[in-house]
Formats: C-alpha cells, sequence, structure tokens
C-alpha cells in the first residue's frame, strides 16, 4: 500500500505483485477529505502601455485556486470508473494527487496496488531520447526489472506501431505516436490501477479503437480502471461507474448513463445561460 497525506513524504509500501491478493470488491484507491489549493498571480493592466505605465507598481493580484475541494471517494478493484467534468474541474490534478506526482495541500490518499499512469500527452517522456531508450525508462519507473523489460519490448513496439521510429528521438514524434507509445507502455506494464487521463484523445481513430479494445481485455481482471475523457460515448461503453467533478468538487457518482444524462443537462443549461447574456 502506498499511503501519503498533507506535508507527509514518507510512503509505506507492501508487495502487490501477487495478483492473487486483489479480489473484486476490495479496496484499490481510498482518498479522504483530499484537498489541493495553490496560488497564481492575476494582472489587472488590461494592454501593454498600461503595464509599461505601472512598471515597478503593485498592480498584481494572488488569486487562491482549490484544485480539489475536500474531495472523498472509494474505488475497488473490479471497478472502471469513468470520470467527466469541464475543463478546469480538478479531473487531471485529481489524477496526479492519486498518482503521487502532486502531494495534497490537505486529506489523505491510500494506494492498494501498483498503478500504471497515462497522463497528458508527453508527460513521463524525454523528447531528447529516443522511444526505445523511452521504454526502458517507462518499465523501470513502473518496477518492471531490466530482463523484463527486454522480454515485453517488441509486444510494446508492435502495439504502438512506430516501426523504425521507435529509434528516433521522440521530439520527432507526432502527438498520435506520443499516445501510442506512451498506451504501450502503461497497459503493458499489467498494473494493479490503470490511470488513463486524456491520452487517447489523439491520435488516428484505427488506434484508439485498438487502445479501447485492449482496456476492455484489462477491465476483465481483477483490476481497477480509471478513464478520464470528455468523449461521453466511450465513458458510457467502458465504465460501470462514472464519477462527476465540477470546480474541484465531486458532484455525483454512479450509473454511468444517469450521471452522464445529469452532466449534459448541466452542460446545455450553461450553454443556454451563456445565450441569454448574450441576447
Amino acid at each position: 500500500m502506498s499511503s501519503y497525506r498533507a506535508n507527509e513524504s514518507l510512503r509505506s509500501v507492501s508487495n502487490t505483485n501477487n495478483r492473487s491478493e486483489h479480489q473484486v470488491g476490495d479496496l484499490a484507491i481510498s482518498v479522504q477529505n483530499l484537498n489541493l489549493i495553490y496560488k497564481t498571480t492575476i494582472d489587472k493592466r488590461p494592454t501593454l502601455k498600461a503595464r509599461m505605465k505601472s512598471l515597478g507598481r503593485g498592480t498584481k493580484l494572488t488569486r487562491i485556486v482549490h484544485a480539489v475541494n475536500d474531495l472523498s471517494i472509494d474505488i475497488p478493484y473490479g471497478s472502471v470508473l469513468g470520470v467527466v467534468g469541464a475543463n478546469g474541474a480538478g479531473k487531471s490534478t485529481l489524477m496526479r494527487v492519486i498518482s503521487g506526482i502532486l502531494p495534497p495541500t490537505a486529506g489523505r490518499v491510500e494506494v492498494y496496488g501498483k498503478v500504471s499512469t497515462l497522463l497528458a500527452l508527453g508527460v513521463g517522456f524525454n523528447p531528447s531520447m529516443s522511444g526505445r531508450e523511452n521504454v526502458l525508462l517507462g518499465g523501470l519507473a513502473a518496477g518492471m526489472s531490466r530482463s523484463e523489460i527486454d522480454k515485453h519490448f517488441e509486444e510494446i513496439a508492435d502495439f504502438a506501431e512506430l516501426g523504425d521510429a521507435i529509434d528516433a528521438p521522440m521530439r520527432t514524434y507526432s502527438s498520435g505516436m506520443y499516445a501510442r507509445l506512451g498506451f504501450s507502455v502503461a497497459v503493458t506494464v499489467r498494473p494493479d490501477i490503470l490511470i488513463v487521463d486524456e491520452a487517447l484523445s489523439t491520435g488516428d481513430a484505427r488506434f484508439k479503437e485498438k487502445s479501447l479494445n485492449k482496456m476492455k481485455e484489462l477491465r476483465s481482471d481483477a483490476r481497477a480502471l480509471i478513464l478520464v475523457s470528455h468523449a461521453l460515448g466511450t465513458i458510457q461503453d467502458m465504465c460501470n461507474e462514472v464519477a462527476w467533478m465540477h470546480k474541484g468538487k465531486l458532484i455525483q457518482r454512479g450509473e454511468p448513463g444517469k450521471v452522464v444524462q445529469a452532466y449534459q443537462e448541466f452542460l446545455e443549461v450553461g450553454k443556454s445561460a451563456v445565450v441569454d447574456e448574450d441576447v
């Protein structure tokens, strides 16, 4: 188990490589009263001319952003959880806290198992290194041995369909190539918990379908999958539960059709409000 809370850098980790340890219904992730707050500055001067006139004077405001706001959620093994919400809802921030990339400001996160995370495009890759070298680094970071990586390398390369580009620097890759390699590494490490955050929004339709079929294979095991996406049709097709976030808070969680419908109605009301303001 990995456990961490605000201002706590120590992580306790138990051996969870034995898949028989996890049964459907066992707790995979527990998030309790999670908060993540950060500060940003806002420049009150609307134009370059105004900024030049006010050089040296304090004209910036500090804005407090509550990216995740007192959120609690438990995710069991066997769950395929879809996470929906508008841009800025806190979805990606929550995934980064669960993955241990960001420390929480307050609250507690407990993770019972090995996590493989496919976050925003390119996160975790070194663009100056080749695809082959990044596969090695990604595998080592996920807890695989060098021999395991070598054993699965052809499987990763074949699934990514990069051909000779696997030996080219990743800075030469298109967004679709990034996504293909990232997904291939993430699913091949056979994680207990897989988090996919908008990483399948790029690339061609055929590879998206191939990736979703791979995730369907994984969901047949006693794993926990989290899929963050704006593709509501995919969310309903893939997931057995959906969580809707808004302004850092968990608004609703439950059966995919009901939550997605509520979210879509909320979006329509928002659009109507904008239209009314413009009239």
